[in-house]
């Protein structure tokens, strides 16, 4: 397997066209995993699917990424300062959970943030020393794009049996394909940014029956939005929308144009679909009220606070939030969930406000980034990369802030998603410093410079190998576990690594 990813690795290093086609490969594969899950054939349920595959692409980006950007002599040194959070980033899940090694599973979750970070910042900034980044991403939006219609669709189909069956709650049956309409939503916030692009960029931007389909299809999952009332969604994607054009400024319009067109559009979609054709036919609308309070959160994120307390500045180890003894009166009397609906509390209290630090150190330094660039895009009028800047922003943003209220970098659909957004914004941000392009290419020592390459990369598969062990055991343990967890213990579902995820669990506890 090792050699498969190197021979991989050697032929996108030859030949950009390979690497183009690896990643409509894997953009493709990746939203059939996530979109249309319900139409594969599976023995263990789309999520443990999803989450297999998403072990699979951090495996083969990693290690692709790192031969790669070896054999191309891109070296840390002369930016030391400028990689340094991002190598803390990557290290700090597993080395703040040493103090828990002797506990089952302990790296089963650090490896999964390990592995998550480094693929998003050695795939992103591979692929910015490629050349192919643009490529990639109209690749990336001309088959988000048709996904998404062809979603868009299917649901309308959906929707004309419920009205046929005379079924009036359609949010029971919109969204589809997923085993919470949550994960959905978290999907919908990475990708509605993002569609726009395929009427501004690629091959098809100028055809007009193109054109019509992606607006269709957006439109469609903006009623979606409107008709599951996913206002993590809609706060996610407004907060972002106004980062994106405040910090690209007028340059962004053309996108912002089109995004607008589409949520009106959505708008649209849900006044003739939940309102009137409901009406007509039932009496009645087909309304799903917005919660105005905290839908049970606040429980949750008071006792992630009060955990991330208890061996500050470090946390209360991996998972922790399903086997500590409960702190909080409030969250013992309220209902339970497999995580705190808020990753960065969930992150404080299980790995600590040490790591939480490092994140806003990221954070710093990756719009540090993001300004350098925006410098040189505003001062070259015309050029599509600031809409492609924005939509990105903006998708990236939106998903920064849906996971302060629900389990964006859990699901394993949103965090494949997440994967296809966030390699490519940084690989357009990363500094040259980083992606090695200020240095010679050596064509002809090209084997002498794969050798340390091919030694790092062998490591770096060794370590995911050891991991995706791990994981498997953790998968193998848990199905043994659920026949007890649900004939005897009697309790429902709660989703996290896997669809069962109250395992390992503090029965007293739960």
């Amino acid at each position: 397997m090792l050699w498969a990813f190197l021979l991989g690795g050697e032929m996108m290093l030859k030949t950009p066209q390979v690497g183009i086609a690896a990643a409509a490969s894997f953009v493709a594969i990746t939203l059939l995993a996530v979109l249309f899950a319900d139409f594969l054939p599976t023995s263990a349920g789309s999520y443990a699917d999803q989450r297999f595959l998403l072990v699979a692409w951090l495996g083969g980006i990693t290690i692709v990424s790192t031969y790669l950007l070896i054999s191309r002599r891109v070296w840390i040194k002369p930016a030391f300062v400028q990689a340094l959070p991002f190598i803390l980033l990557i290290i700090g899940f597993p080395v703040l959970s040493l103090a828990f090694i002797q506990q089952p599973y302990a790296y089963v979750e650090p490896g999964l943030y390990s592995f998550y970070f480094a693929a998003v910042i050695l795939g992103g900034t591979a692929l910015a020393q490629s050349g192919i980044s643009m490529k990639c991403l109209e690749a990336l939006v001309v088959i988000t794009a048709a996904a998404c219609f062809l979603y868009g669709a299917m649901s309308l189909n959906v929707y004309l049996f419920a009205l046929a069956g005379g079924h009036a709650d359609l949010s029971d049956l919109i969204p589809w394909g997923f085993v919470n309409i949550r994960y959905w939503s978290h999907v919908a916030t990475w990708l509605l940014p993002v569609l726009p692009l395929a009427v501004l960029v690629g091959p098809f931007a100028n055809h007009r029956l193109w054109r019509v389909l992606v607006a269709v299809g957006a439109g469609l999952w903006w009623w979606i939005v409107f008709l599951s009332a996913a206002r993590g969604s809609v706060l996610g994607v407004a907060v972002g929308v106004v980062v994106a054009s405040v910090i690209i400024g007028r340059q962004c319009w053309p996108w912002l144009k089109q995004f607008l067109v589409y949520l009106v559009l959505g708008g649209f979609f849900w006044f003739v679909l939940s309102l009137l054709v409901p009406i007509l036919v039932f009496g009645e609308p087909e309304l799903r009220t917005i919660s105005q309070g905290s839908s049970g959160r606040a429980p949750l994120f008071i006792e992630a606070w009060q955990m991330s307390l208890q061996r500050f500045p470090f946390g209360m180890g991996p998972q922790s939030w399903l086997t500590h003894d409960l702190l909080t009166s409030s969250y013992a009397e309220s209902k339970k969930f497999g995580h705190p609906h808020n990753m960065y509390l969930m992150w404080a209290a299980e790995y600590g406000w040490l790591l939480v630090l490092i994140l806003f150190w990221v954070a710093f330094q990756v719009a540090s980034f993001l300004y350098a660039r925006c410098a040189v895009i505003k001062s070259s009028a015309g050029s599509p990369e600031a809409y492609v800047l924005a939509a990105l922003l903006a998708s990236f943003v939106g998903a920064l802030i849906h996971a302060g209220v629900s389990a964006v970098f859990i699901a394993p659909g949103s965090m494949l998603v997440g994967l296809l957004i966030m390699p490519v914004l940084f690989g357009l941000i990363v500094p040259s410093s980083l992606n090695g392009k200020t240095g010679k290419y050596d064509v002809l020592g090209r084997r002498r410079k794969a050798v340390p390459g091919v030694m790092i990369a062998t490591v770096v598969f060794s370590l995911w190998g050891a991991w995706a062990v791990e994981v498997k055991k953790y998968y193998l343990d848990m199905r043994e576990d659920e026949p007890y967890y649900y004939e005897v213990l009697r309790e429902r579902a709660l989703p996290r690594f896997w669809l069962h995820g109250y395992f390992p669990r503090n029965d007293i506890g739960s």
